[in-house]
């Protein structure tokens, strides 16, 4: 993986014809193309970076994820599948669920490193979590995920590329190869149906 000076230089990767598919690199990485792994790599290291970031807020603990995530593409390529969906949703799948584990590793690590038995006659903590609150947010949480997951595919990849990954819409039609408008049209039908369907849950869960 060290040959990164000249990401072309077996052919393999971005052809002279057009922008090789993300499906095809990947198999070539998985018959241990380095050439190909470096065009992947290229091609996503800035919005893998981009979603870790924004789930672990720092900068090196997110690079750190980053790394992670490209040394598992390299590793275990056959984990993609191409037949539940495009391997940019999946990749940042990846990357969101990975940058999560290391927030919650972190968070019991740091649990582990308080001291047991506060006293009963401790003041409150001003910074603790109100339990309803926690609740009414980890629901909202999920609602939003539930309503992720009932979008249309091409839908879904545009809302989280936009809110997950932090790219302009110029950019997501760039990584999609699709034309902006398309893009635009997707991102107001995705919010459209996002609102309508957390209204619905919201009120849902009043009527409980």
């Amino acid at each position: 993986m060290d040959s990164r000076e000249n990401p072309d230089n077996t052919g393999n990767a971005d052809s002279s014809e057009g922008r090789t598919s993300d499906e095809a690199l990947l198999e070539l990485v998985a018959n241990g193309d380095d050439a190909a792994f470096d065009s992947l790599y290229l091609r996503y290291a800035d919005l893998v970076y981009s979603v870790a970031l924004r789930v672990v807020a720092d900068a090196g603990i997110a690079q750190d994820v980053s790394q992670e995530v490209f040394l598992r593409v390299w590793r275990r390529p056959e984990l993609f599948d191409a037949s539940r969906g495009r391997f940019i949703t999946w990749l940042m799948s990846v990357a969101r669920n990975r940058a999560v584990d290391e927030i919650r590793s972190r968070g019991r690590r740091r649990l582990r490193e308080i001291a047991p038995g506060a006293g009963v006659d401790d003041p409150a903590d001003p910074q603790a979590v109100d339990p309803q609150l926690a609740a009414e947010l980890a629901a909202e949480r999920a609602s939003v995920r539930g309503c992720l997951g009932s979008l249309p595919e091409q839908q879904r990849v545009t809302i989280e590329l936009a809110y997950f990954g932090g790219m302009t819409q110029q950019e997501i039609a760039a990584v999609l190869d699709t034309p902006l408008g398309t893009v635009k049209t997707r991102v107001r039908l995705a919010m459209k149906k996002l609102r309508a369907e957390l209204d619905g849950s919201r009120e849902e869960r009043k009527a409980r």
